[in-house]
């Protein structure tokens, strides 16, 4: 069984934008027992900007697209010389990939990168990918993370596409206003109906939200996949949607 698993920038970082070593070490733990276990993972992570913002002590609301640049740059590395740490103490190796919209949009990249992809899966590496951020234009930007992981999990045909985030799933209203809102277990069409539960931007650091989450599920069930969103703050969860548990939401591949 393929997996993608997409965890976000709130499940990864603290607001003060250095690394939550506890979650980041069980998480690597999970995934990396989750492998031993015979499935194949890629996994799309954010939180560089966060990391480069902590590690260089940048102010936390800069918005000039240059210095989210420069932050992405800084803090891509601290990502990967931490996952490299975790995963490496339980014998994993890690690959970095890091795209663009172009990757997917021109034939030959993608076929190029499909085949990269298949290589490293192939020789049990585990492929980190994330959006080139430090390059990326407005007209090369996939823009989120949720997309970027549909995008990988249909190129490569995964099997099921995760998304762990700082919320349950989707409910029928927004849980953090509304104590009476509804969590849906399983999705099975992608209504108008069930668009119109989907609110704004998720957390500060992220740039995503259910709106993303929605968009990501069109991309992965139209190309065979499923798709779960699911709470990221204990990682033992991968766990509970791998013996099919009621998790989180499922949007089931059509």
């Amino acid at each position: 069984m393929r997996l993608v698993i997409k965890i976000g920038t709130s499940t990864l970082a603290y607001p003060t934008g250095h690394p939550n070593i506890r979650h980041i070490e069980k998480f690597c733990k999970v995934v990396s027992d989750i492998k031993n276990a015979g499935y194949e993972v890629l996994l799309v992570s954010s939180g560089a900007v966060a990391m480069g913002r902590g590690k260089a002590g940048a102010d936390g609301n800069a918005d000039d697209i240059t210095m989210k640049q420069a932050l992405a740059a800084i803090g891509q590395c601290e990502l990967m010389y931490t996952y490299d740490k975790y995963f490496g103490e339980y014998n994993h190796t890690v690959a970095q990939i890091l795209l663009t919209a172009a990757n997917f949009n021109d034939f030959t990249q993608l076929r190029n990168l499909t085949a990269t992809m298949e290589r490293l899966i192939a020789l049990d590496v585990l492929p980190i990918i994330n959006e080139n951020d430090s390059t990326a234009t407005q007209e090369l930007s996939i823009g989120d993370n949720d997309t970027l992981a549909a995008r990988v999990a249909k190129s490569v045909r995964a099997d099921l596409l995760i998304l762990l985030t700082d919320i349950d799933g989707l409910f029928t209203a927004d849980p953090r206003k509304d104590p009476t809102a509804v969590l849906l277990r399983q999705v099975d069409e992608i209504t108008p109906e069930i668009e119109a539960l989907a609110g704004g931007a998720g957390t500060a650091g992220g740039t995503g939200g259910m709106i993303t989450k929605l968009e990501a599920a069109k991309i992965a069930t139209a190309a065979g996949c499923d798709m779960v969103i699911a709470n990221g703050r204990d990682p033992d969860i991968l766990y509970d949607i791998l013996e099919g548990k009621p998790t989180g939401t499922t949007f089931k591949a059509h």
